[in-house]
């Protein structure tokens, strides 16, 4: 007779339970496990073959073994057709999907399950390995539990390897050679316990791998001593993105993800427009009292880019460098990015020309330049995209650039756009050698722009240093609502800039200002000397894009103040003449973007005019503190004193204004949401 292939039985379904036929099979099952328990009892340990004392006998324990495996093996089959509640038994399954940890663990049949009185299961013995164990208890444990797992004890062959690890951790299963002895039928029985609830509130570990730069919140300064203030204007968007993401998943972001100036010009603002490219910004400053501490105020800075018009607009030469590794598989990965790419092609004329390099483990071109006037080629090109492989990020780069050389254009826009979600691990991985690379195809006028999407590998560090280097803005999509905001309706201003090198420096009058601090532009601080240096590479700004910069300061003869007075130190300086009602000073230095000499706008900080309380100032300058108050509780600053969440949200409602496209409503959704985020 042949014996029955088990193997080809451990994957068939179940078939559902029978009152009759479960029962007989339980039976039968039990008896099966009565009898080899019976045979092993008085022996010293578990049979197996041995040709130490003859061959016959070796050969008549092996006929044993194979009738009594033949008979277990039957007891099995209708086990498992008629009982799938001992079938989980025999094989370690958990009911209701728990941990699986041991091979023969204690496991309760189902309530309903009625053992036939004849049925005695013997009594429960002590583990094999407790020390008060008798010899014969421990050989009668390891022969049911060979049974239990279908094993041949009559054969010399290693045991079956267990599944390991638990469905609570995420991890797969692993292969374990360890064998635990079980307790018989009746003591699992007893005392049994279920298998512990699996806790699904567990995050991934990848999801707190997100990489950003780490950076000080800006310090008082005091305006005696270090009196002016000087940074770069190259604004994105990104933090704000990630942090909304954040906020709609329950928890708080990470504190270094917060940069106080990207959660400010994240949002449109109606401010004063300039009347030319040639001189392409205007700006307006407004004074109002500091909502969060007693005798300060809050100067705020708006500068208004100038909109090119369509007929302006430079020709657009576009290389789309897109991350097709592993990591970009999920939806809100690479699928998202090609949705966002086909926006963004409907918005180019049919002059301009788009081409598309891949990169996973290798780097490949997909699409040669192209003319957008072929919008069905490129879109195929895109639709065509799939994921997989590792990323060997900086060759996709180089062969990015060499595509975009090979097409340039000194009168158009020659720009890279990379679409990643920042895991860059194969190749150059040295950031300055990445950063070097980018800063010489800048010389050459090629710019890089990042759309950064994903979450739990996002390197938002290194998209914000190739962005900044490459004279681009660094994007960060988590919704198809946000590429459609940044690649639609913001397009110009993130591709086609009006000024290069853009740079801020505000002097304070000692006179009138004790001290002052700068809220936000952490990672854009420049030195007091580069503001006059042209070789000092600062930021673009795009076409009708703004930039709003808060300061606030504390006036001269204030009661309160974070930074007394040098006793040893100079008398306050004069003004000089004329300026004694000044606040400050504003100087504005840009290039325009085909020029090499930068140009200059000065404008003084007067006290007058300016708003009586918070409460009088416009909307455009109520909602901007309002998402500056937000930012700085997100990111623990330690100025705000007692103002909280509720203030924040009772100032952006008062400030949220026509608000068409719903992003204020949004941001104070998200201040809700923050005062009950998990940490």
């Amino acid at each position: 007779m042949i014996e029955p292939d088990l193997t080809r039985l451990k994957d068939a379904p179940v078939p559902p339970l029978e009152g009759e036929a479960k029962r007989m099979a339980l039976a039968a099952a039990m008896a099966a496990f009565e009898k080899s328990a019976a045979e092993a009892q008085g022996s010293a340990a578990p049979q197996r073959l041995s040709y130490a004392s003859s061959p016959l006998e070796g050969k008549r324990k092996m006929r044993q073994t194979f009738y009594f495996n033949r008979a277990l093996a039957a007891s099995i089959a209708a086990l498992m057709i008629g009982a799938p509640a001992a079938f989980m038994l025999s094989r370690n399954y958990a009911p209701g999907g728990g941990s699986i940890s041991n091979p023969v663990g204690p496991i309760s049949p189902p309530a309903e399950v009625a053992v036939a009185p004849r049925m005695e299961a013997p009594e429960a013995v002590p583990p094999a390995s407790a020390p008060s164990a008798p010899r014969e208890e421990r050989a009668k444990t390891a022969t049911a539990a060979g049974a239990l797992g279908g094993r041949r004890e009559g054969l010399v062959a290693p045991p079956p390897p267990r599944l390991a690890g638990s469905v609570r951790d995420g991890a797969a299963p692993r292969l374990s050679r360890s064998i635990q002895p079980a307790k018989p039928v009746a003591a699992m029985n007893e005392g049994a316990r279920p298998s512990p609830p699996i806790d699904t509130n567990v995050a991934p570990e990848s999801e707190f791998r997100d990489r950003f730069e780490s950076k000080e919140t800006n310090p008082v300064k005091s305006a005696a001593t270090e009196p002016v203030s000087t940074f770069s204007i190259d604004v994105d968007a990104a933090s704000y993105a990630f942090a909304r993401r954040a906020l709609n998943a329950g928890r708080l972001p990470p504190k270094n993800s917060v940069r106080v100036e990207e959660f400010v010009n994240y949002f449109p603002y109606d401010y004063p427009k300039p009347e030319s490219a040639q001189t392409p910004f205007k700006p307006t400053i407004t004074v109002t009292p500091s909502p969060w501490s007693a005798g300060n105020r809050l100067v705020h800075v708006a500068i208004q880019g100038y909109a090119l018009q369509s007929a302006e607009r430079p020709r657009a030469n576009l290389v789309f460098l897109i991350d097709v590794s592993g990591s970009m598989s999920p939806q809100d990965r690479l699928p998202l990015v090609k949705n966002a790419l086909r926006m963004l092609v409907d918005e180019l004329k049919p002059e301009d020309t788009v081409a598309v390099v891949t990169y996973a483990s290798g780097s490949g071109v997909a699409l040669e330049p192209t003319k957008v006037a072929d919008k069905a080629k490129i879109l195929a090109a895109i639709d065509a995209l799939g994921a997989g492989g590792s990323t060997a990020g900086a060759q996709g780069i180089q062969d990015a650039y060499r595509l975009a050389e090979s097409n340039f254009d000194r009168s158009a826009v020659n720009r890279v756009i990379l679409a990643t979600d920042g895991d860059f691990n194969v190749g150059v991985t040295d950031q300055s050698e990445l950063k070097g690379l980018i800063e010489r195809k800048r010389e050459k006028g090629v710019f890089l722009s990042i759309l950064g999407v994903g979450q739990g590998n996002y390197n938002d560090a290194l998209m914000q240093a190739l962005a900044q280097n490459g004279n681009g803005a660094a994007v960060y999509v988590d919704t198809l609502n946000e590429a459609r905001k940044a690649l639609v309706d913001e397009a110009s201003s993130t591709l086609f800039p009006i000024a290069k090198d853009v740079k801020i420096q505000v002097e304070w009058n000692p006179a009138r200002v004790s001290e002052y601090r700068l809220i936000g532009y952490e990672t854009r601080a420049l030195r007091r000397e580069d503001f006059n240096n042209d070789k000092v590479d600062a930021g673009d700004v795009g076409s009708g894009h703004r930039v709003t910069a808060i300061y606030e300061i504390t006036p001269v003869g204030a009661e309160k103040k974070l930074v007394d007075d040098l006793r040893y130190g100079k008398k306050t300086p004069v003004a000089a003449q004329g300026a004694e009602s000044e606040l400050g000073f504003l100087k504005l230095r840009y290039k325009l973007p085909k020029e090499d000499a930068s140009r200059l706008i000065t404008q003084s900080i007067a006290e007058s005019p300016s708003a009586e309380s918070i409460a009088h100032a416009s909307q455009d300058v109520r909602f901007s503190v309002a998402v500056a108050a937000f930012a700085q509780l997100l990111k623990g600053a330690p100025y705000l004193g007692d103002y909280g969440y509720d203030d924040v949200i009772a100032l952006a409602q008062s400030a949220k204004g026509d608000d068409p496209f719903g992003y204020r409503a949004e941001f104070v959704n998200l201040a809700r949401l923050a005062k009950s985020a998990r940490p």
